[in-house]
């Protein structure tokens, strides 16, 4: 499984300037759609007191942490499926990446323009869960007529491999054209297999990150319990960031002075770790230290 996540959302929701934040790299933010058209990429380390602690105790040459790979991907919008804006582009990048996280707009800001003109988390998270959808119905639609084709013409192992491609499809496409994702879908073993080789958007893990202002992250909005709600319903996780929050801390070089500004929020870690701790449990990884002299 690849160790990256795509950052993906419809356009103006904040997701290059968190990006930007994780990276501490200045990706290209600007309020007008398509802004990000190539992805940026930033490898970030997971924090972890543990590491902390025992680079304390052995006092080694070199600390390596544990990392994980984050990648801005151009905003989306209805149609992408089909190509529309930069829909093709957007496809093609987030298939290539471990999970997804999509950032949802949770503030309201006259200032800042959203492409559907209303602030309504819930239905951004519809438009692309819609548009993932689609794209997916396309590619086992594709899939089951060179399965059927494997199915007819080859025997042995080939046809059982050809067997449960079919089997896969029949269950994962009802789900897809009611809008689900193909991972809500139960598989067995062998129709899994399988189902790994087309390389389904809707397969991926997803984490919700809900971008709002400082008052959302001191005691939430409706916009937020909608979001968490949702999550809940999908086995997925929400985070909670305030982006504009989050790249001024990214600025800061003092710990004293980052442990301070978070305390003015009430918070004891800042959003963005706490998404890249959700983003590493998700992908399924473990950590295994080695320490000592190097």
């Amino acid at each position: 499984m690849a160790l990256n996540c795509g950052i993906v959302g419809l356009p103006n929701v904040g997701k290059s300037t968190i990006f930007s934040a994780l990276s501490s790299a200045k990706a290209e933010a600007a309020n007008y759609p398509f802004c990000t058209i190539e992805p940026n990429t930033g490898i970030v380390p997971v924090p972890d007191p543990r590491l902390d602690r025992l680079v304390e105790l052995f006092q080694p040459e070199r600390r390596i942490p544990a990392v994980v790979e984050f990648v801005d991907i151009a905003g989306l919008v209805a149609g992408a499926s089909k190509g529309e804006g930069l829909g093709n582009k957007f496809l093609a990048h987030i298939r290539e990446t471990g999970i997804v996280a999509q950032v949802v707009r949770c503030f309201d800001d006259p200032d800042i323009i959203h492409v559907a003109n209303r602030v309504d988390p819930i239905n951004d998270i519809d438009v692309i869960a819609t548009e993932l959808a689609l794209a997916d119905l396309d590619t086992v639609d594709k899939r089951m007529e060179k399965a059927v084709k494997s199915f007819r013409q080859l025997g042995g192992d080939q046809k059982k491999a050809a067997e449960h491609e079919v089997n896969a499809i029949n269950k994962i496409r009802p789900a897809l054209q009611e809008g689900k994702p193909a991972r809500s879908v139960v598989l067995n073993d062998e129709e899994m297999a399988e189902a790994r080789n087309w390389f389904l958007l809707t397969m991926k893990q997803q984490v919700y990150v809900c971008n709002t202002d400082e008052d959302g992250v001191r005691n939430g909005n409706k916009h937020i319990d909608a979001v968490r709600a949702r999550a809940a319903a999908e086995g997925s996780e929400a985070v909670v960031i305030c982006g504009k929050f989050e790249a001024e801390l990214a600025e800061m070089e003092n710990e004293a002075d980052k442990l301070e500004f978070l305390g003015e929020l009430g918070l004891k870690e800042s959003g963005l770790a706490a998404l890249i701790h959700a983003v590493y449990r998700l992908l399924g990884l473990r950590t295994f230290f080695t320490s000592g002299k190097d």
